[in-house]
């Protein structure tokens, strides 16, 4: 199976991570192995990649974290989607589309 490169999607991981917040808070665990389950295992994301985003991200103030504890009692730190992080998600989106429409003109099938 061809995995996709991180070349390719570093410029979506953050909207994949907000398409995740935007259906609760969540954890950087959590959030991994989504993206892995989502993306059928083609896309794993390195935890450096997933934890400077969170970084680069709250402090765009697309998100913020807080602490918390798991059900085991294990603290972790969770992050949440702000207002300026779904605005930037719905402009990520009209992106995407835009791109998407481009490139299948220059992909031959």
């Amino acid at each position: 199976m061809t995995n996709i490169s991180s070349d390719v999607i570093r410029g979506y991981n953050d909207t994949m991570i907000l398409y995740l917040l935007r259906q609760g808070p969540s954890y950087g665990y959590e959030i991994s192995k989504k993206i892995k389950e989502l993306s059928g295992e083609k896309y794993i994301i390195k935890e450096t990649t997933l934890y400077s985003a969170f970084t680069r991200m709250e402090s765009k103030e697309l998100i913020t974290s807080y602490s918390g504890e798991s059900e085991s009692g294990k603290k972790r730190t969770y992050y949440r989607i702000t207002d300026q992080g779904e605005t930037y998600y719905r402009e990520r989106v009209d992106e995407w589309n835009l791109t998407k429409d481009v490139i299948e003109k220059f992909i031959a099938v």
